[in-house]
This record gives C-alpha cells, sequence and structure tokens, in this order.
C-alpha cells in the first residue's frame, strides 16, 4: 500500500505561539507512537504561517493515528496518497 499524508495550513497569531507548539509537540509525539510522522514547517517570509504534515505507511494507519488524536484541526477524510511515478 502506498504512504499516506495530511497537510494543514494554519495563521498562529504571535500571543498563540508557545500554545501551538506545546500541541505540535504532543501530536508528534502521539503521530510517532502510532507509527507515523509529524512534522511543521513556517514560511520563511510570513511568521506565524505554519504547514503540518502527518504522513502514514498507509492510509489505514494514519487515518487510525487520526482517530484517537488530541486536538488534531485536520480533516482525516483529506488525506492523500502516493503515486507510483
Amino acid at each position: 500500500m502506498p504512504r499516506a499524508l495530511t497537510l494543514n495550513r494554519t495563521i498562529v497569531p504571535l500571543p498563540d505561539r508557545d500554545r501551538f507548539f506545546t500541541r505540535a509537540r504532543a501530536l508528534r509525539t502521539h503521530f510517532q507512537a502510532r507509527g507515523c510522522q509529524y512534522w511543521v514547517f513556517e514560511d520563511a517570509a510570513l511568521p506565524g504561517a505554519f504547514i503540518e504534515f502527518a504522513e502514514g505507511n498507509d492510509v489505514d494507519t494514519l487515518t487510525a493515528a487520526y482517530s484517537s488524536a488530541p486536538e488534531s484541526g485536520v480533516d482525516p477524510e483529506r488525506i492523500y496518497r502516493e503515486v507510483a511515478l
């Protein structure tokens, strides 16, 4: 089965930055414990503009990780599958 990926774009106001990173660290731990990866990238030209990625070995694994994720903010129905090139 191909790998699966989700992405979430969000703007985080400066006063909420610490809370966002606390949540992101908790999500990284959660996803890693379920065999998935989780990354956060910030726009180099726009501080506070983030993209979060979660990746699993397959759709089922990633969906299961989201089903028990704390405050993920991502719609797990919007999952992208890797395509063979």
